[in-house]
């Protein structure tokens, strides 16, 4: 018996289209951590509905991750999942539900992720009513945070024990709070508690600039890169969503996005590596992040000035360069 077995089954077995690039992207993920750089590894779909922490909470525990960048439906689900597991209800014919069955689902208060149906007293509400009390106290104190440090200090506080229905071992939120890592989440906005947010800003709770997001999460991702990958650069390994295919390295981490022009179906796996982004506007070459025609962004943005940030670091809409826009965005 082989003392990897899972990857020798792969290696084996795994050998074409898709199941070949998984290989590919494990490899190359071996291979950059083996040479000291770092990864950012970035979540989109419903992954922490499909329980996903059972597989990176111990990545980061094992320091296989040093960044993450997520959606908002990612970093919430996640301890979700880890205080109301019991009270998920599965929907395996979702494709033919009917309105009225929507609506039913929806009138006992079950919202629905594709298959699986997250209950919202137990799920939301048991959040909401602790995650309330820090953005009321950060509100009145004139304290600023980002949304995941609201989360990591609900489950570092202990708060959340009384509800926990899954070993904390499984979820990558818990692994993520002990190591106080890194995560960028620009669209938190756009997620239930994000709702929930907005809701209480306005009934007068809280007020919207209490709580850090956008081009505020770019300057601490422009920091943070600058303080620990200097010119090694960093890896990206993307879980979920349409991913790109392996490619080479990249001279222009321009955003959190990792954006190809050809994409793989849903689901799959990928790895790159990104080298220092260019100190100047007139140093940076055409960006080779850049969309081919066929890519599915349509909107463009007007370029304006901002002083906050390193060019090469802006959103595309900040820069006052054409000669990267990274997402068409």
């Amino acid at each position: 018996m082989s003392d990897r077995p899972i990857s020798s089954f792969i290696e084996k077995h795994y050998l074409h289209f898709n199941a070949a690039a998984l290989v590919d992207a494990a490899k190359g993920y071996k291979e950059h951590l083996s040479q000291g750089r770092k990864m950012m590894v970035t979540l989109a779909g419903a992954m922490s509905t499909a329980e996903l922490g059972k597989i990176l909470a111990e990545m980061i525990r094992q320091g296989k991750v040093d960044i993450i960048s997520c959606t908002g439906a990612n970093l919430e689900e996640d301890v979700m999942n880890l205080v109301a597991h019991d009270h998920y209800e599965r929907v395996p014919n979702y494709r033919d539900l009917t309105p009225q069955q929507e609506r039913d689902l929806l009138d006992r208060g079950m919202n629905r992720v594709t298959d699986t149906c997250i209950p919202e007293h137990e799920a939301f509400r048991r959040l909401e009513k602790h995650v309330v009390d820090l953005w009321t106290a950060d509100d009145k104190s004139g304290k600023r945070r980002f949304p995941h440090e609201y989360f990591y200090e609900m489950i570092n506080s202990g708060v959340l024990k009384q509800y926990y229905q899954i070993d904390p071992k499984d979820s990558w939120m818990v692994a993520a709070a002990e190591r106080n890592l890194p995560i960028i989440c620009p669209g938190w906005e756009d997620s239930t508690l994000g709702n929930i947010f907005a809701g209480h800003c306005l009934s007068g709770d809280c007020k919207p600039g209490m709580m850090k997001s956008g081009i505020e999460y770019m300057m601490f991702l422009a920091e943070w890169y600058t303080a620990n990958c200097g010119d090694a650069g960093i890896g990206f390994f993307q879980i979920g969503g349409a991913s790109p295919g392996i490619s080479p390295s990249v001279s222009s981490p321009c955003c959190t996005r990792t954006c190809s022009g050809t994409t793989s179906p849903s689901g799959a796996i990928s790895a790159r590596s990104a080298t220092a982004p260019p100190a100047t506007a007139a140093t940076a070459a055409p960006c080779p992040m850049r969309r081919s025609p066929g890519g599915n962004s349509t909107s463009t943005r007007r370029n304006t000035s901002s002083k906050a940030m390193p060019l090469s670091w802006r959103p595309s809409y900040l820069r006052t360069s054409s000669t990267c826009d990274p997402c068409n965005a």
